[in-house]
This record gives C-alpha cells, structure tokens and sequence, in this order.
C-alpha cells in the first residue's frame, strides 16, 4: 500500500494533542482525519473507513475503550490506544476489546511514528499471507493448532479469537517451541520496534494471550523473556 493511499483516524479530544499528531503523521505522507469525541469517532470510522486509528481512552460522551469495541464489531482495524494512565489493568482492557497496541502519554512523536508504520507492515504481511495459496500445514503443538495461512487458532478443537497482534505474537513463540525468546527479539519481530522501551507492551499481550488459551502454554523467564510451552502430545 502507497503510503499516500493510508489513511489513519485520529480520535482525541485534547485539541493540542489532536493537532501535534495529525501534523506528524501528515508530514508522514498519510492521510489524517481526527474526531473530538467518542460518537464522533464511531461514525468517522464508519465513514472512512482508516487503515489504522489512533485512539485516545478518555473521550467525552463514550470512551475509548467502547469506540475500540464498536469499530472492531464494525470492521476489523488496527488501533493504537494512548492513555495517560500507566495502569497495566487499563492496558489488557484495552487489549482485550482489539487494540493492537498502546501507548503512555507523555510519548515522544518519533515513538508514535514508528508504532503506527510497525501496525501498518504487520497489516500488510498479515494481507500478503491470508491472499498466498494454501499450502502451509497448520502448526500443531499439544493440543493447540496455529494456521498461519489462515491466522486462526483453536487449543483443544474450540476456535480462540486473537487480535492480530496477538497472532503474530504467539505464532512466533510457538515456531520456536521451549526456546527462550527475549523481550527485545520479540519486540523486533512482532512489532518491528528496535527501542527497548517498549517491552512492557510485550508482557502486557503475553497476559492477554494467557487470558485467552490459558496460563500454562507461555513459561516466563523472569528478566529474559518467554519461551512456549506445548503439553507433550
């Protein structure tokens, strides 16, 4: 996709925040809509339909979190919530109603710029193997089975519905079984973000993903990483 051809909704309703980012992202060479509100950003996302939103969770008349649940029932896309909260509570919130990625407010522009370009590659990867033919056998694990063609899950045959992001994460685990993986290599692959300021986003989708196929499938290593665990067949 052109970059020319992106366009990313801003929802925030701090006029100077709103402002600072859509002239980033501008500059950037998308194309940036913002919204001030909740309902406002609701119907935004109906209308154009954005490659990617970045959306605030305190917003008058509804909030962020149910903005993220109702485009997500709507149409699938890729949002990166700021929340000026540092409560790791709020964030699997967030990442449990299907937004890929958060942010705290103070961030730096450049952070922001190059969360929102790893959300936008990740889309494209994602496009690019959903149209490949078939052919790539289901990864099977225990009693888990990751299809990558198709990008869905089940563990013990019942379908687990995961967030892209949450894909992509525990596909990469699991092609490397009871191997420890660290906070900065997952960083790198799953969310092409080189700065390790961000590995607590990687904690935080390892707790979603632990919520959703159980506690037992990811070992942590207290100051190294993760590494995924299959039940022996």
């Amino acid at each position: 996709m052109a970059e020319s051809q992106v366009t990313v909704l801003v929802v925030e309703d701090e006029p100077a925040i709103a402002s600072a980012i859509a002239h980033r992202l501008t500059a950037e060479g998308w194309h940036v809509q913002t919204a001030a509100d909740g309902i406002a950003g609701v119907e935004a996302a109906e209308r154009l339909r954005p490659d990617l939103v970045v959306l605030d969770v305190m917003l008058p008349g509804i909030d962020g979190l149910e903005v993220c649940r109702r485009i997500q029932a709507d149409r699938p896309v890729p949002v990166l919530m700021l929340t000026a909260r540092d409560d790791e509570t709020d964030m699997l919130v967030g990442l449990g109603v299907g937004a890929d990625d958060y942010m705290t407010k103070p961030f730096s522009m450049r952070e922001l710029v190059a969360r929102t370009r790893a959300l936008l590659r990740r889309v494209e990867r994602a496009a690019v193997l959903s149209a490949a033919p078939a052919g790539e056998p289901p990864l099977r694990a225990g009693d888990v089975v990751i299809d990558r063609s198709q990008r869905r899950v089940s563990r013990d045959g019942a379908e687990v519905h995961l967030t892209p992001t949450e894909f992509d994460l525990l596909a990469t685990l699991a092609g490397s079984p009871r191997t420890v993986l660290t906070r900065e290599r997952l960083l790198a692959e799953v969310w092409d973000w080189v700065d390790a300021s961000g590995t607590r986003t990687v904690d935080s989708h390892v707790k979603a993903l632990r919520r959703k196929l159980g506690p037992d499938l990811i070992r942590t290593v207290h100051g190294v990483g993760y590494a995924f665990e299959p039940a022996e067949d």
